[in-house]
């Protein structure tokens, strides 16, 4: 065997996605306001799209093209007006002044005429003329929602007089995390200011006495406390329960009236007390405002019976490609360089509009066969959601599972039931005692959720116990499964649940 380099030609085959397909499959992921943003970037870019306004486009094409007859009859072109001969400006009889020249107030100092004063009701100023007194606009009487920095950095000018101070109060304000609490410590912020940890502990002491009470707080008993401080409440028993918060947290209320050194019905007021406050007094200041969730596909009852598919019209963006502009700047380009670039945006606009149209296509296609799969649950209840995974939606409209977990990520549904991701019909399924149809994962939680909200004070149900209910109803579940479903959806052990529901409210 000879080793030496040497040519070889092979022949093979490999999948290579075109930029055209990724487009295509990044489409096909995006939710219907992503794809919006994407198309208007594509209108800014490429010469030969436009948005299909549809009819509208024609009629206000229409009202257009009369109004410019129109008023070309009533004035001349511009190009037919002499700008060198100007005529001298004439005030018709009709529309004359009704007032005489003499008549007219003039300013003159030297009259002894009182000049009259406007009156602007409440708003008249006492001196002076001008418009200062008139009312103020609309923009100006507007409310505005203040920022929790802002309010803050309203009462340091008036707490804190030291500018030193003052720039270590605007650093931790800067600190603040979105309950209104000092996580990082104090050193690095003496570090960063090149000051003694002592004068930001002072500092911050005073900050702490700002306005909403309990912020600038480094835990949540030190939050506590502070609004307790500010109502008068600390006393020694108070002071007690803050510091066994823990015991609180698992309801161990015989040891912590031991150690507070209270009865039952103390303890229960001074619980109430502490419910009462608010253990993140940054929320206050909290003005974001909560985006509702648009709908990509709308489904609704057909009054015979059945049920109407349809995509969101209003979210949907419509573009489409300009043939006649497209064949109009082919016929007048003249380089080789202009045809090239002419031909790329035709040929991207083309697989755009094609793009968007499948698109569409495969999400309807999807949508419909999850209806068909999960009709139990619109017409009776999320217990009878039915387990379903991606593979059965694929096999049915004959694509891959790739391509419909593609169209059902950040896609939502507007249903009689509400709004629900296209992700939410697909559960994993828990099997049958009697080998008959498997229980959706959703349904099994669904109905534990349904037992515990409903056990009595007295008669908490334990995980073994929600095994055996569940099971004797024909679900074959383990116990793990149970306590990993009860987590899942914040439900406390059954010892937690016996102490809340034996606690005073």
């Amino acid at each position: 065997m000879v080793l030496g380099p040497r040519l070889d030609q092979r022949q093979s085959q490999s999948l290579v996605m075109t930029p055209q397909l990724q487009q295509a499959i990044k489409l096909l992921q995006m939710s219907n306001m992503e794809l919006m943003e994407f198309v208007e970037t594509e209108l800014e870019k490429n010469p030969l799209l436009e948005r299909d306004e549809g009819d509208r486009r024609d009629e206000d094409g229409a009202a257009e093209s009369q109004a410019e007859e129109a008023s070309a009859l009533e004035s001349p072109a511009l190009e037919d007006i002499d700008f060198t001969a100007a005529d001298p400006a004439e005030i018709p009889k009709s529309m004359e002044l009704d007032a005489e020249l003499d008549n007219t107030y003039t300013n003159d100092s030297g009259s002894d005429v009182e000049t009259p004063a406007f009156d602007t009701g409440p708003y008249r100023e006492s001196g002076g003329g001008g418009f200062d007194g008139l009312p103020p606009d609309l923009e100006q009487t507007l409310s505005e929602q203040i920022s929790l920095r802002d309010h803050l950095m309203r009462q340091i000018g008036y707490e804190i007089d030291d500018p030193t101070d003052r720039i270590i109060g605007i650093h931790l304000i800067d600190q603040l995390d979105d309950a209104g609490y000092i996580r990082e410590g104090l050193d690095g912020v003496a570090e960063a200011l090149g000051c003694p940890v002592s004068r930001v502990e002072a500092a911050l002491a005073v900050m702490q006495q700002l306005d909403p009470p309990g912020i600038f707080a480094r835990d949540l008993r030190e939050c506590l406390t502070l609004q307790l401080q500010d109502l008068d409440r600390c006393d020694p028993c108070m002071q007690a329960l803050l510091a066994n918060l823990d015991m609180l947290a698992s309801r161990n209320l015989s040891e912590l009236a031991r150690v507070c050194q209270v009865d039952a019905a103390d303890l229960g007021d001074m619980i109430l007390e502490l419910k009462a406050l608010n253990p993140k007094p940054a929320t206050a200041f909290d003005h974001d405002i909560s985006q509702p969730i648009t709908p990509d596909v709308l489904m609704r009852a057909k009054p015979g019976g059945g049920w109407v598919i349809e995509l969101n019209a209003e979210t949907l963006p419509r573009v489409l490609v300009n043939n006649h502009y497209h064949a109009e700047i082919l016929s007048k380009s003249k380089g080789r360089d202009d045809k090239t670039y002419i031909m790329e945006q035709f040929h991207s606009a083309n697989w755009l509009v094609k793009s968007l149209h499948q698109r569409a296509t495969t999400i309807l296609k999807v949508a419909t066969e999850l209806v068909i799969q999960q009709d139990m649950f619109f017409r009776l209840g999320v217990q009878h959601l039915k387990p379903l995974v991606l593979r059965d939606i694929a096999e049915v409209i004959e694509m891959h599972e790739s391509t419909v977990s593609r169209v059902t990520s950040n896609k939502y549904m507007s249903t009689p039931r509400g709004i629900f991701e296209l992700k939410y019909f697909f559960t994993s399924s828990i099997g049958s005692t009697s080998g008959g149809e498997a229980h959706s994962a959703e349904a099994v939680r669904y109905r534990i959720k349904t037992l515990i909200d409903a056990e009595p004070a007295k008669k908490i149900l334990s995980d073994d116990k929600i095994v055996a209910i569940l099971k004797a109803e024909g679900m074959d579940i383990a116990r793990r499964t149970v306590a990993k479903y009860r987590e899942s959806m914040r439900i406390p052990s059954s010892v937690q649940r016996r102490r809340d529901k034996a606690s005073p409210r």
